[in-house]
C-alpha cells in the first residue's frame, strides 16, 4: 500500500460539501442539507483515499480513469443504492431522494477530481 494522501482526502471532503450548495440551488425542490451532515462526506474521501493508496501511484498514473471509475463505482453501486434503500423504507419523495442520488455522483466524482489533480 502506497502512502495516503491526507490533504487530498481534506480538500476532496470539502470540495464535495460545497457542491451542495449550487447542486441544490439548482434543485429547488429539495432542501440543503445542513453543514453538519456534509461533515459527513470526510468518512467517503477517506475511504476512496485508502482505496487509491492501496491501488499504488504507479497503476493510477498509467490508468488516471480509475480515479473516476473507482469513485463514481462508489456511488453508484453502494452509496445511492443504500440511500434509495432507506428512502423507501421512510417514503421520502421521489424527487428528493433523485435530487441526493444525482448530488452523491456529482460529489464523488468531484472527489475523484480532487484526487487525480492531487496525485
Amino acid at each position: 500500500m502506497g502512502p495516503v494522501n491526507w490533504l487530498a482526502i481534506g480538500v476532496a471532503a470539502l470540495v464535495a460539501g460545497l457542491l451542495a450548495f449550487p447542486w441544490y440551488g439548482l434543485m429547488r425542490a429539495a432542501r440543503s442539507p445542513a453543514p453538519v451532515r456534509l461533515l459527513a462526506l470526510v468518512f467517503p474521501a477517506w475511504l476512496i483515499g485508502h482505496n487509491f493508496a492501496r491501488v499504488g501511484a504507479e497503476t493510477l498514473a498509467a490508468k488516471p480513469w480509475l480515479y473516476w471509475m473507482m469513485s463514481g463505482g462508489f456511488a453508484l453501486f453502494i452509496a445511492i443504492p443504500a440511500g434509495a434503500a432507506l428512502y423507501g423504507r421512510h417514503g421520502i419523495a421521489g424527487r428528493e431522494a433523485a435530487a441526493d442520488a444525482g448530488y452523491v455522483f456529482v460529489a464523488f466524482m468531484a472527489m475523484g477530481t480532487v484526487f487525480w489533480a492531487m496525485a
